[in-house]
This record gives structure tokens, C-alpha cells and sequence, in this order.
């Protein structure tokens, strides 16, 4: 395998590059660094390693005549030209399920850290303001109306969680889930009208961009937190900042946006609004999980065997 080339499109987890490494010639982002390079080596390339935010769009599946198999380090791909792909027979797949607890922590911990402003508290102690005089009051979470939008298996983790909180569940999504016992839907805005706290955790794209607009905004209420653990593209964030500038809603709690790393400086600014630099899954055990995962995703599929975890437009019949 020494000898099937791969390109790298991204910036590689120190825990997936050496393992690529070690099995295959690795060309780290060629097209972007050395055209040149590129040229003489794209006929041969048989595998693309991306992360959940790298662009592989049709324009570069093209220049990839022997391209088999893209393995993305990361559950969403709405970066990746599946279409594209697929029409090409290339294979693509993901690191689905092995992060699902820890961006589901991550959701409950930004919807405690927003409502009981754990970040204010922690500056008010550290700056010297508690012999002052105490803090506004908060939020309380237990007990509170949860909304989801999304409720794939994070969604459902996201509402496990919450029901030891005593919170009650709502949730919208393409249809109803006859399995969960929890109220559907029929769309955001009606969601957000029955919740206190609304998470968003749906797959970003076409079909979710600005899914949450200000008509969202308006219906979650002044006293309602938005969370969101999802994609950036999935909320309106010009509208989330006039929401939060005008008081429409009481906060939010954010891990994703619009234009990563490039946060606007007024949601840096809010201070109740808890921003994190997307770390739903950025803890050691989940990102050597999802590592092993992308990497043995591509060694299966050169191996002559079915790859773990294809996306699943890839896993469909025909």
C-alpha cells in the first residue's frame, strides 16, 4: 500500500496522519501549495483524507482520474461533492457514532453555561466583583421545555441527557420518529414556540442553510437560549446578532459558525453569549476514535473489503 497515493485536503489530526502515513504515499495539500506538483501527481491519486470542514468540490474530483475513495475525519461531509462523487463510483465515507457522546456533553454543558452565565460568574470572581455585590440572577435549566432540531443519534444522546434534568422533549425533523416518545414538530418556528432552550444538531448543506431565521428567533421568545452544535451555515447569524441586540431572545450558547475561526466581533461581545471554538468532539479518546475510524475506513476499502461507516448516500442501493 506504500505505493497508492492519497492526498491530504486539509490539515491532518496528528492522531490520523501518522497512521496514513506509515501505510500510504501521503501528498499534503498539493493543489493548494504546489500546482506544479499536483499536476504530475493527481493522475495517480486513489484516495482523498479530509475533515468534516474540507471542500472537495467537483472541480477537484475531476482532476482525480484514478480517485477511489474520499475518507472524511469527521460525521459531516457537506464540504464533499457526494453527488460528484457517486458519479464518478468514488467512495465516501465518515466517523458517524464515535462522537455522539461527546457533542452531546458539549450541548448540555453550553446550555448550562449560557443559562447560569458560568463564564460571567467565573470573570466575577476572578476580577475581583463578588465583595461588590452579587450577580443577576439566572436561569434555571431543570425542569425547563427542550427543544431539538435534528434527532438523529446525537439528538437522541442530547435528549437522554436532558431528561435526567427533568427537562421535557420536543423535536422537528423531515418526519416524525414513531420510535421516540418524545413531541414532533412539524417546523422549527413551532418548536421554538414550545421550548425554553432549542439545540440545534441537524446536518448542515443546502437543505438546512439559515434553517434557524429570525422568524425562529422571534418565536423562541425573549427568555429562550439558543445552542448550537450543529453548523455554523444552519443559523442565520446576522439574524442571531440582531436577535441578541434587540433582546428577542435571552442568549445563546455556540460552537459552530458562520465563517470559522472568523467569529463577528459582536457575538464575541455579548456577555450572554458562551462562544467554544467547535470542540464537539475535541477530546482525546473521541478523536483517536474518530482517527482509527477514517483511517481504517480507507485501509478496508484498499484492503478489497466493505468500508465501516460509508456516508449515507453511499450506503444506499442503487
Amino acid at each position: 500500500m506504500s505505493q497508492i497515493d492519497v492526498l491530504s485536503v486539509t490539515k491532518l489530526s496528528p492522531l490520523l496522519e501518522p497512521q496514513l502515513r506509515a501505510v500510504f504515499n501521503l501528498h499534503d495539500r498539493l493543489h493548494e501549495t504546489n500546482p506544479a506538483a499536483f499536476a504530475k501527481i493527481a493522475p495517480s491519486i486513489r484516495a482523498i483524507a479530509a475533515s468534516g470542514e474540507s471542500k472537495v468540490p467537483a472541480s477537484l474530483i475531476e482532476q482525480l482520474p484514478k480517485l477511489e475513495i474520499i475518507s472524511v475525519f469527521g460525521v459531516g461531509y457537506d464540504g464533499v461533492d457526494v453527488a460528484a462523487a457517486k458519479a464518478r463510483g468514488v467512495m465516501v465515507t465518515h466517523t458517524p457514532n464515535v462522537l455522539n457522546d461527546d457533542v452531546a456533553d458539549l450541548a448540555i454543558g453550553l446550555m448550562l453555561a449560557a443559562a447560569r452565565q458560568l463564564p460571567a460568574a467565573d470573570r466575577y470572581v476572578k476580577e475581583g466583583k463578588w465583595p461588590t455585590g452579587p450577580m443577576p440572577l439566572a436561569r434555571k435549566v431543570s425542569g425547563a421545555r427542550l427543544g431539538i432540531v435534528g434527532i438523529g443519534r446525537i439528538g437522541q444522546a442530547i435528549a437522554q441527557r436532558a431528561l435526567a434534568f427533568n427537562m421535557s422533549v420536543a423535536y422537528t425533523a423531515r418526519s416524525a420518529k414513531a420510535d421516540l416518545p418524545f413531541k414532533y414538530m412539524a417546523t422549527p418556528e413551532a418548536l421554538a414556540a414550545e421550548s425554553d432552550y432549542l439545540v440545534v444538531i441537524t446536518p448542515g448543506g443546502a437543505g438546512t442553510r439559515k434553517l434557524i431565521n429570525a422568524d425562529v428567533l422571534k418565536a423562541l421568545g425573549t427568555k429562550g437560549i439558543l445552542v448550537n452544535v450543529a453548523r455554523g451555515s444552519v443559523v442565520d447569524e446576522a439574524a442571531l446578532i440582531e436577535a441578541l441586540q434587540n433582546g428577542v431572545i435571552g442568549g445563546a450558547g455556540l460552537d459552530v459558525f458562520e465563517n470559522e475561526p472568523n467569529v463577528p466581533e459582536a457575538l464575541r461581545a455579548f456577555p450572554h453569549v458562551v462562544l467554544a471554538p467547535h470542540i464537539g468532539s475535541a477530546t482525546t479518546q473521541t478523536r483517536q476514535a474518530m482517527a482509527d475510524l477514517a483511517f481504517n475506513n480507507m485501509k478496508s476499502h484498499f484492503d478489497g473489503r466493505a468500508v465501516h461507516t460509508p456516508v449515507p448516500e453511499c450506503a444506499a442501493k442503487g
